[in-house]
């Protein structure tokens, strides 16, 4: 259940057609169910932060993602979104359950993609090809959260008349999530362009004084450019979810 099946859970008590004590009973299920030893799968999290639980596909076996995605499935989650989903995975758990794979950016989406609800529009950008793993990831959470999404790829600071001859879409954006690896120049001059958020994005892409994306880290996290935050290296998904949580801004 997320906020919004809450909010028409509530508004059917007030109508009079649910009684307050369905309502109830419905509230009491219990917010999480175990799955054998290996995980406890959160239902109530889209109550609480507006989004359900995501599956992180690294590390876990085949079959316990099968297991929780099921699990999510079966309690009313229409789609699943799974990070860091390998090939073997994908194709085990695409023989049980309706799933679209990328293995390009190794995200896995189990169920339709929903219409978007944001406010605006969010940009993707990398500053090379390179990138555009770590960027599909941040995109494919973004749409699944409920966004409009346009991609901007291979726009770097290296031939930086690419960037410029979308003036028009980095204007219009209501959030840009800039992705880059070497020097991290990318979301600096994004961010001296645009007058909405900028994600930054370090990838580990770069030879090796990058420290495996160490430098883009250090050069965004100081940006001279207002409006810029940074997340993690490579962490496309926190990038994109938090992209949609500024969209959905009223």
């Amino acid at each position: 259940m997320d906020k919004s099946e809450l909010t028409a859970l509530l508004e059917q008590v007030a109508a009079g057609t649910l009684s307050p004590a369905d309502a109830a009973l419905r509230l009491k299920m219990q917010p999480f169910q175990e799955i054998g030893e290996y995980a406890k799968v959160d239902f109530h999290r889209g109550i609480r932060q507006g989004v359900p639980e995501v599956i992180y596909g690294a590390g876990k076996t085949k079959e316990q993602i099968l297991g929780i995605a099921r699990t999510m499935r079966e309690n009313g989650q229409n789609t699943v979104l799974v990070t860091r989903l390998g090939a073997e995975a994908a194709a085990y758990v695409g023989a049980a359950l309706p799933l679209r794979y990328d293995p390009l950016s190794g995200t896995g989406v189990i169920g339709e993609l929903p219409e978007p609800t944001g406010k605006g529009r969010v940009v993707v950008a990398t500053g090379g090809t390179s990138d555009i793993p770590v960027a599909e990831e941040a995109a494919v959470t973004a749409e699944v959260l409920g966004n409009e999404v346009l991609r901007l790829y291979d726009v770097g600071v290296s031939g930086i008349h690419r960037l410029l001859s979308h003036m028009e879409q980095i204007m219009s954006a209501r959030v840009i999530v800039a992705v880059a690896g070497m020097e991290g120049a990318l979301p600096s001059v994004i961010g001296g362009l645009a007058d909405c958020p900028v994600i930054a994005v370090p990838t580990s892409v770069g030879y090796g004084a990058s420290l495996g994306g160490i430098a883009a880290l250090l050069s965004m996290l100081n940006s001279c450019a207002s409006g810029v935050c940074v997340v993690n290296i490579d962490n496309g998904f926190g990038a994109g979810y938090m992209a949609s949580m500024i969209n959905h801004l009223d």
